[in-house]
């Protein structure tokens, strides 16, 4: 009874501020066990950390470099915010149902894996109850699951087993993949989609006219136990040389959604112009829009003028108008349902898949030249030196002086004005460049990073097949466009922090403490060093990359840097944005294309009482469930252009099998070695075996593959010329043969079979 007392009058960590136990930690952020037992949280970030185990005050620090600690012992991983341990999943994963067991069970693997190894497997687990309402997702869909470690597994079966929380995207019918006639009659089908089961015969006669190798959609027609499956053409979708025939299979494979819902398009219809409840008459304000000449929508538009006010001598006023979305897309709407599905729209070389309808996109929300347009207007004063002195917003009616592309805008202010730019250029074009100026001076002290990374344009042939492809000079004119978004988009968090109101913040956090170690011991085998003192800062990669300014490696360092960053996203915690080097910043300034501009767009509306269209309530986990989302479909968006492009250009390469090019090395693997073209920028791999009759060992640290005999090596980022053997379209893939020699070879005798038939034959 007494030892009892004595335990009941023992203080409670929570009372003492005490660290936990490293044990205690690590079972905490397993999910294994937390303190007083209660169920861990879904994403477990220090401050969920400190409010388990009580930690206050100084303690805090101490709880920090604990976590940092282990980190770096790799016990624990962070992510998002979030920790969890090393080759373990989170309580909470998106993930990707992509097969179905033997016994029928599906099976998902997370979409996000960034560890060593394959991602685990999960087991989709369902309640043998009637009354379980989790939602039942189909192969193919991409889902939000809880997922714990399945206790009872065998080494052969999933680690895991998780519970549908939500669908987030539901599995396509639609069957798309390449026809491949036989010699005896009928084709085969082989799936765009890489996650299907297996290809598709197709009898004579239900071909529907399709040619060997085009894209076509499938509609199966039956699945029997023994051979392959049968299907019929439904539709031809043309060459796989043609960009709308590639594009097709990146949005299948990645199941993008590109037909919009009944319901979104006749909201779309139906939606009219908007009136001036609300809103400031800023008509006769000469803004313009300046973007890419091939643009179809147009949803930002800018203004600038010298400040009057005496005490600001030098300084100006900013204007960023943004087409006003919100008005027409409201909460819960079919079109916000569509949106959020969406995330975001994706850009492919010959189209577009947009996240709204063009009757929002490209007609009510484009700010179009001497047309009225509703507007979300951020207004901003910077002093000479472009520092931001204040900022407010205001919901507008507006009409665009002039629909401008970034080179004729340049053109003008460089001196060769045209019709439409010669009026523009004292009263509006002028002191846009010199507010610029002034920014330039705010963004040097801030010191971003500043990667040098040119950007390429392919440019197609009326047939949709790839013509050339173009390196586009970068102009000011893109700089000041991009500094004025970044200004407009700070003052977006700024204020909604400021009136405590609920946003999506966009979030990029600093490089792990691997990529950095990765990062010096590569920038060691070139002499440079990396000056890394206790908090990594944007500065310090300037630094390496002005030392290297000019030479040959130049372009190497700068992707071996862009290598080492950390992925942007959405998050509904503020963590800052690291490349940036700003505390705190949102994006505001794209809604047509981006849900999470609409989101911003949304709170400023609420909080600032202008109008209908504002923001919902909405609770933290909610604004979570949105940043995850939005962020895999970024991702998810990223991939497709980046495979469509891939193929294109495999496309355009095939018909020069047998060629030379001069290449960069790109990437070094044990198994080989990745080239870049420099005349288009194709990629394409060189097989270690090719390389010659040597042995080629990796060297990790070196990025090289070294001859064990000879010495040759090839390290990334030398100079080389390659012969082009083999192009696959369908897989976006080239592979080369290497025609020069590496650095430092020395000669060795030929013990490969063919050298010792040649030897052979010389005697003879």
């Amino acid at each position: 009874m007494k030892q009892a007392r004595r335990e009941r009058a023992k203080p409670s960590r929570a009372t003492t501020g005490a660290l936990p136990a490293r044990d205690e930690l690590l079972a905490f952020i397993s999910g294994e066990k937390t303190p007083d037992g209660a169920k861990t949280p879904d994403r477990i970030g220090k401050r969920d950390i400190a409010r388990a185990f009580g930690v206050k005050g100084a303690a805090k620090a101490d709880l920090k470099a604990m976590l940092k600690e282990l980190q770096t012992e790799g016990a624990i991983t962070h992510g998002r915010k979030s920790f969890h341990k090393q080759g373990r999943l989170p309580a909470t994963v998106v993930a990707d149902i992509i097969v179905r067991d033997r016994d029928g069970e599906m099976i998902a693997k997370p979409v996000d894996w960034s560890e060593a190894g394959e991602a685990p497997r999960i087991l989709i687990s369902r309640s043998r109850s009637k009354n379980d309402r989790a939602p039942a997702p189909a192969l193919g869909a991409r889902v939000l699951l809880r997922v714990a470690p399945d206790p009872n597994a065998s080494p052969r079966d999933p680690p895991y087993s998780g519970r549908v929380i939500k669908i987030i995207d539901k599995a396509k019918a639609r069957i798309l993949g390449v026809y491949r006639r036989l010699a005896e009659g009928g084709g085969r089908v082989a799936p765009a989609d890489k996650r299907a089961r297996s290809e598709f015969f197709v009898p004579e006669g239900l071909e529907d006219g399709a040619h060997d190798g085009d894209l076509v959609e499938l509609e199966s027609i039956r699945e029997g136990r023994f051979g392959l499956p049968t299907a019929r053409v439904v539709e031809k979708l043309g060459s796989l040389k043609s960009e709308n025939a590639i594009s097709l299979i990146a949005i299948n494979a990645h199941q993008i959604p590109y037909i919009f819902s009944p319901a979104a398009l006749s909201e779309a219809e139906e939606a009219r112009p908007a009136d001036m409840d609300h809103r400031e008459d800023w008509r006769q304000l000469p803004l313009v829009t300046i973007d890419p000449a091939d643009a179809k929508d147009h949803d930002d538009a800018v203004h600038a003028a010298p400040d009057p006010d005496p005490a600001n001598s030098g300084g100006f006023i900013l204007t960023v108008a943004i087409a006003d979305v919100a008005y027409y897309v409201r909460p819960g709407s079919p079109l916000d349902k569509e949106a959020l599905e969406r995330g975001n729209s994706v850009y492919f070389p010959g189209r577009v898949v947009p996240m709204l309808p063009e009757r929002i996109s490209n007609d009510l929300c484009s700010l179009r030249a001497n047309e009225d347009r509703p507007a979300l207007a951020a207004r901003m004063t910077i002093t000479q030196d472009g520092r931001k002195l204040r900022h407010s917003f205001h919901r507008v009616m507006m009409r665009s002086k002039a629909k401008l592309a970034y080179d004729q805008a340049q053109r003008a202010i460089d001196g060769a004005p045209d019709e439409i730019t010669a009026p523009l250029i004292e009263p509006v074009l002028k002191p846009l460049y010199a507010a610029y100026e002034a920014i330039k001076i705010e963004r040097g002290k801030r010191n971003p990073l500043d990667l040098d990374l040119p950007e390429r344009k392919l440019i197609l042939n009326a047939d949709g097949s790839l013509a050339r492809v173009l390196w586009p000079e970068r102009l000011d004119a893109h700089r000041l466009i991009e500094e004025f978004m970044i200004l407009a988009n700070v003052a977006a968090a700024e204020s909604l922090e400021s009136a405590k109101a609920s946003l999506i913040y966009r979030a990029h956090d600093a490089p792990s403490l691997e990529k950095l170690d990765d990062l010096n011991e590569f920038l060691a085998t070139i002499g440079v060093k990396f000056a890394r003192g206790e908090r990594v800062r944007p500065a310090q990669f300037n630094g390496v990359l002005a030392r290297v300014k000019g030479e040959p490696h130049e372009a190497l360092v700068n992707e071996v840097v862009l290598r080492s960053q950390s992925q942007a996203e959405y998050a509904h915690e503020n963590y800052g944005h690291f490349g940036l080097n700003l505390r705190r910043y949102a994006h505001f300034t794209s809604p047509i294309r981006r849900y999470a501009d609409l989101v911003v767009h949304r709170a400023l509306i609420r909080a600032f009482g202008l109008g209908a269209g504002g923001a919902p309530d909405a609770r933290p986990e909610e604004l979570a469930a949105i940043a995850e989302r939005i962020s895999a479909a970024e991702r998810r968006a990223m991939a497709a252009e980046r495979e469509t492009t891939d193929r294109l250009v495999a496309a355009f390469m095939s018909e020069h099998v047998g060629a030379t090019f001069k290449a960069r090395v790109a990437g070094v693997t044990r198994v080989g070695l990745f080239v870049r073209l420099a005349e288009n920028g194709a990629d394409g791999f060189v097989p270690a075996a090719s390389l010659g009759a040597d042995y080629f060992r990796f060297e990790e640290g070196a990025r090289a593959l070294v001859g064990a005999r000879s010495g040759e090596t090839f390290r990334l980022g030398d100079e080389v010329e390659v012969k082009l053997v083999e192009a696959a379209p369908f897989a976006g893939a080239l592979r080369f043969e290497m025609m020069s020699e590496g650095a430092g070879k020395k000669r060795i005798r030929d013990f490969s079979r063919a050298g010792w038939r040649a030897k052979k034959g010389k005697r003879r």
